[in-house]
């Protein structure tokens, strides 16, 4: 059957590179691009949906929640001074 379609540039562009590499004609690419995409169960798996498990996330004592980043740049210190001293003096 003889038909015309319109496509979205990005899609033609998948379907021309498609084409080059398998060596197949346009015409064939896109005949088996539809083929498998319309057949049942061409997704191969059935998807289900993500989930998010929450926890519950406890602070250590004495941690402040509001002082986060502060403890981060506490933390870098400590490593930069121990790289330091494992190189000696600069």
């Amino acid at each position: 059957m003889r038909t015309t379609l319109t496509l979205d540039p990005d899609v033609a562009r998948m379907l021309a590179n498609e084409a080059h590499r398998l060596r197949k004609p346009f015409k064939q690419v896109v005949n088996d691009a539809l083929r498998h995409g319309l057949s049942p169960g061409s997704t191969g798996r059935v998807r289900r949906r993500y989930r998010v498990r929450p926890h519950t996330a406890m602070l250590r004592a004495g941690h402040d929640p509001g002082r986060l980043n502060a403890l981060v740049d506490e933390l870098e210190d400590q490593i930069r001074l121990r790289g330091r001293r494992r190189r000696g003096p600069s």
